[in-house]
């Protein structure tokens, strides 16, 4: 009796994965629920198990190959409570004499005992760091003296003998010293060591399916939406009071640190309310106005950036907000992100801050039409009450899709954003 292992199902609005690795060959016994092969979309990685206890009879799919939902990957063939057998060479009439076999093994031991000493011998006699030198510059390593133990010669004793053979006069030299020192014409010079081939020079990778659908996402959100970025810059003088007093009890009370991502998380959902243009989506002709707050929080990660979501975060507190995104980052650290921890998002921010970057232009995340990007604090100059003081001030950049969201509207939406975080105390009414 024989049971497939199908590409299971993906999730909302993934039907495609790449096989990355399988986990057992073919004739590997497996088990129920038992992780057989690994798939990676374009979202997460996920692992498929064996269906029945048995073994890997066929493998379908081999690694790299793209696969649909219900594509066969293997075949397991079930074995009702026994172990597979297995075929064992048949007999002869004779059976070969004790004594035989081990003067047999004797002699096999012995010969490859006489084959390892004179390889080790060979080798002995010379680095390869040194064997590799002598042929690029074609020094003969009998006439090279070794200095190393047991004599060996090394690299230090090759470069030596160069030198020496350098500064070794020819006889014509001895007998016209003035002709040594004229350049001899460019056609009778040696060649030196040739070039390295340019392909030895360079590595071909295959896109994973993360970054493949990573690309032709970034591509189509610029060519299917008018997108266009408008930036501003906020005062984090408040926030960063705000934090250093309320640290210890804080993390005293909650068990986690109050981060920057919970203010301007509460921040945007405050000014989202205000301009609800913000937190939509097109869909055909139509505008589909969202009442629920999914706020997105990229993260970057090796196989390409994931944009986890915080569900109804207007209903969550500071301390649920700082819990969640630790949680997140913990699954991308141990790639176990799942297909529901990264549906349905309404808007998107995305901090550029803790890679150093001082200012950039973010991506929309479709069908979203809208994105906050957060950047590093600096100290810089700015003017108060007709005074130039040094205050730690951050860039921000609000890209939007222009066919729903007006100028006016991005201005003011991030303009908000900029009121909220320069005074925190506000956050509690209107976040």
């Amino acid at each position: 009796m024989a049971s497939e292992i199908t590409v299971p199902d993906l999730g909302e609005s993934v039907y495609e994965a790449t096989v990355a690795n399988w986990l057992k060959k073919e004739g590997d016994r497996v088990a129920v629920g038992e992780a057989v092969v690994e798939l990676e979309t374009d979202k997460v990685d996920l692992e498929v198990g064996a269906t029945e206890n048995g073994v890997l009879k066929t493998i379908k799919v081999q690694e790299g190959e793209d696969v649909q939902v219900g594509e066969v990957l293997a075949i397991i063939e079930a074995v009702e409570g026994k172990e597979p057998e297995v075929l064992e060479a048949p007999k002869t009439e004779e059976e070969p004499q004790p004594v035989k076999e081990e003067m047999a093994e004797e002699k096999v031991a012995e010969k490859v005992e006489v084959e390892e000493a004179e390889k080790e011998e060979e080798a002995g006699k010379v680095t390869p760091v040194a064997r590799r030198l002598a042929q690029e510059s074609g020094v003969d390593l009998e006439k090279v003296t070794g200095t190393g133990a047991g004599g060996r010669i090394t690299k230090e004793d090759v470069g030596r003998y160069l030198e020496k053979e350098e500064r070794r006069p020819g006889p014509q030299a001895r007998a016209e010293p003035e002709k040594e020192a004229r350049p001899k014409p460019a056609e009778l010079v040696e060649p030196g060591p040739p070039a390295r081939p340019l392909e030895e020079l360079e590595e071909r990778v295959r896109m994973s399916r993360r970054r493949r659908t990573i690309a032709d996402r970034l591509v189509k959100a610029q060519q299917n939406a008018a997108m266009l970025t408008t930036f501003n810059d906020v005062d984090m003088s408040a926030v960063i009071d705000t934090r250093q007093r309320r640290r210890e009890s804080f993390q005293e009370k909650y068990g986690i640190k109050l981060g920057f991502m919970s203010f301007f998380v509460k921040a945007s959902i405050g000014a989202l309310k205000e301009f609800p243009r913000l937190n939509a989506e097109i869909e055909g002709d139509d505008i589909i106005l969202k009442y629920h707050y999914d706020i997105g929080i990229a993260i970057g990660a090796e196989e390409g950036l994931v944009v986890p979501v915080l569900r109804n975060a207007n209903r969550m507190t500071f301390a649920e907000i700082e819990k969640k995104i630790a949680e997140y980052i913990a699954k991308v650290r141990d790639k176990t992100l799942t297909i529901e921890d990264l549906q349905g998002g309404t808007f998107t921010i995305t901090n550029g801050g803790v890679f150093g970057s001082l200012l950039s232009t973010p991506i929309l995340n479709p069908p979203q039409v809208g994105i906050l990007g957060m950047h590093r604090i600096e100290d810089r100059p700015t003017a108060k009450d007709g005074q130039v003081i040094i205050r730690p001030m951050m860039y921000l950049a609000l890209s939007y899709d222009h066919r729903i969201v007006d100028g006016r509207e991005a201005v003011q939406f991030l303009y908000r954003i900029r009121q909220l975080i320069e005074d925190p105390v506000s956050l509690l009414l209107e976040g």
